[in-house]
């Protein structure tokens, strides 16, 4: 087994996003001795995003290109190619305003390449990256799970069902900014969604 973990919080050690991935990650190893493990830090090393210099390296033949287009691409490239190899990927995701942080958008940005990771056929879009086991590790300030307060979940569905993406698991862990107990309590609970995952 191969899995891609991608570490979406700006915070680095401290990240609780990441420390519950990294639980996922040991559930995993568990199960699956022999398994290699990639880690993307996104916080470490950010992703450039999605700009008109971006989109006209990608849009311009690659033999067309120049040095700068080339090694834009590659950026993109790399990325793409730590997803295909995945068998399974977990991804650390804190709540931002609402939303996932940019650092997690430019990766999707990047990953989501017409013909390469998804197509469009006569029968509508098709995801190309299929048969992947993908598991979420929210981790929120405040309680938003089951309502409509949670964009990420129904975003996040949407666009890795997009990519072929749609065995996925999620595991959360809220409230950590609602004192010392309820912070214990939200590891607790993510604890259960992991177990409940490989039950």
């Amino acid at each position: 087994m191969n899995i891609l973990q991608v570490n979406s919080s700006a915070r680095a050690a401290a990240s609780a996003s990441t420390r519950v991935a990294n639980s996922i990650v040991e559930r995993l190893r568990a199960a699956n001795p022999g398994a290699s493990l990639v880690v993307c830090d996104l916080s470490s090393t950010p992703h450039p995003i999605l700009d008109e210099a971006a989109l006209g390296a990608l849009f311009t033949p690659a033999e067309q290109r120049t040095s700068e287009q080339a090694a834009r691409v590659a950026l993109d490239d790399a990325l793409i190619a730590e997803i295909q190899a995945a068998d399974a990927v977990v991804l650390g995701v804190p709540m931002y305003n609402f939303g996932v942080p940019a650092q997690l958008k430019n990766w999707i940005d990047a990953i989501a390449r017409a013909n390469v990771t998804f197509r469009y056929t006569a029968n509508g879009p098709e995801g190309l990256l299929k048969g992947k086991k993908v598991y979420i590790a929210f981790a929120r300030g405040g309680k938003y799970r089951g309502t409509e307060g949670d964009s990420q979940v129904p975003y996040l569905k949407t666009v890795l069902g997009f990519l072929g993406m749609t065995d996925i698991s999620f595991v959360f862990a809220e409230g950590l900014a609602m004192g010392p107990e309820a912070e214990q309590q939200a590891f607790a609970d993510a604890q259960r969604d992991i177990e409940a995952a490989f039950a």
